[in-house]
């Protein structure tokens, strides 16, 4: 688990295929920064743009480490088939401050940024989301834009899916990959776990069955 705090911008150094054709993945070598693999141990999550990945080789001397991307996932992010920046969260420990929301590092779809310009001392983002994201999407609510835990200002919902509106505040800009994104740029995203399972339960057969409660008696 994750909670889309970014504490540490990384790069794509390196990528190789690990077979001939579309059905293989991807092996990337990716550099972070001074110290960051210092806690790190073989196996460890770390969350790249969002995505949750395993670091199966890493080194703390050079701040390296290894993952190896599949072709389904591939497929269904942006960011992690070409070299460049990335942002890095290794996963929550028990016992440390929930400063985000509850993230899982798995994408659940692809948006793709409409609208990026300042306002005073911020940045407004506005991104279209995927018809089936649009339901989870909601004002105040919570979103994670490549891994960064954001807040939702707006709604606007239209026959293709939504777009929504977010406030990046200059730390935010600062100390992640978003303040390089453009308009017509894909970013990775990932709907409030919270709003997913209640979605779940007013959908799912049977939903609309009362509910009973019992006592125990001691």
């Amino acid at each position: 688990m994750f909670t889309g705090i970014i504490t540490g911008l990384g790069h794509i150094i390196r990528i190789e295929a690990l077979g001939l054709d579309a059905s293989h993945g991807k092996h990337l070598v990716i550099q972070a920064p001074k110290g960051y693999m210092a806690d790190v141990v073989l196996g460890d999550s770390i969350a790249i743009n969002g995505a949750c990945m395993t670091a199966t080789t890493f080194s703390r001397d050079t701040d390296q480490f290894e993952i190896d991307v599949s072709a389904e996932s591939l497929s269904k992010t942006a960011g992690l088939a070409q070299e460049g920046p990335v942002n890095l969260e290794k996963a929550l420990r028990a016992h440390e401050r929930l400063g985000g929301h509850i993230v899982s590092g798995h994408v659940d779809g692809l948006g793709r940024v409409t609208h990026f310009a300042a306002v005073g001392e911020s940045w407004e983002l506005r991104i279209q989301a995927p018809k089936d994201l649009a339901r989870f999407l909601a004002y105040k609510g919570s979103i994670t834009v490549n891994g960064v835990s954001l807040t939702v200002n707006r709604v606007t919902d239209s026959e293709r899916g939504c777009e929504f509106s977010i406030n990046l505040i200059p730390h935010t800009v600062q100390h992640t990959t978003l303040g390089l994104l453009a308009a017509g740029h894909q970013v990775n995203l990932e709907v409030d776990l919270i709003a997913r399972y209640v979605e779940r339960m007013l959908n799912s057969p049977g939903s609309q069955a009362p509910f009973t409660p019992y006592t125990v008696s001691l």
